[in-house]
């Protein structure tokens, strides 16, 4: 499965970057490289079977004590 999802990604950026560099779009590249890595180190370690923790306990945490002292 890690390498079914490896080869979709390189031949995304295969399909894709080639059209960006020839138009000089660097930001999209940056962009879209930026995405597409972030991406891949979501979903990989959810095929491999690593928890990963929950985003909303982190913001929960963050902002717990700001609205207890709002109240």
């Amino acid at each position: 499965m890690v390498v079914s999802i490896v080869l979709l990604l390189i031949v995304i950026a295969l399909v894709d970057a080639p059209d960006l560099v020839r138009r000089k779009m660097w930001g999209e590249l940056a962009a879209f490289s930026i995405y597409s890595l972030i991406g891949a180190a979501l979903v990989l370690p959810q095929v491999l079977g690593v928890r990963l923790p929950d985003p909303t306990n982190v913001i929960e945490a963050i902002f717990a004590p700001l609205a207890d002292l709002l109240k």
